[in-house]
């Protein structure tokens, strides 16, 4: 494989609005309404030509939010910054900042539609 494996990520909620508060307040970032078919879409804001991807939030009829078995790994400076937002937009810690050696640290949070999702630094 020539390039990276992961191109675009989807992530499922059930209430839109409460999940984009919760993404842009824990992240700081602003989420960028998509069209498509059937769907509600709103991006994560994306560098094009840099590494690494970006995807979106996704409410579609008949498919549920949470415990999907993918877990998505949000970029930052220092995770216990982002980590330091996640209950005051709504969200859980699951696991606070911890070492993974060489790779950097991480925290395990879940979001106000209770998925999963990963902060990753290397501080």
């Amino acid at each position: 494989m020539a390039n990276n494996p992961v191109r675009w990520f989807e992530i499922y909620v059930q209430d839109m609005a409460r999940a984009r508060k919760f993404y842009e307040t824990v992240l700081g970032v602003k989420l960028e309404k998509l069209e498509g078919p059937d769907l509600e879409m709103w991006a994560f804001p994306m560098v094009m030509g840099q590494g690494g991807t970006s995807g979106s939030l996704v409410r579609a009829a008949g498919v549920p939010s949470g415990g999907n078995g993918t877990l998505v790994y949000f970029g930052c400076e220092d995770c216990a910054v982002e980590g330091g937002r996640v209950e005051k937009a709504g969200g859980k810690i699951q696991r606070g900042k911890m070492s993974i050696g060489e790779y950097g640290h991480i925290v395990l949070a879940i979001d106000t539609e209770g998925n999963l999702i990963g902060l990753h630094s290397m501080a």
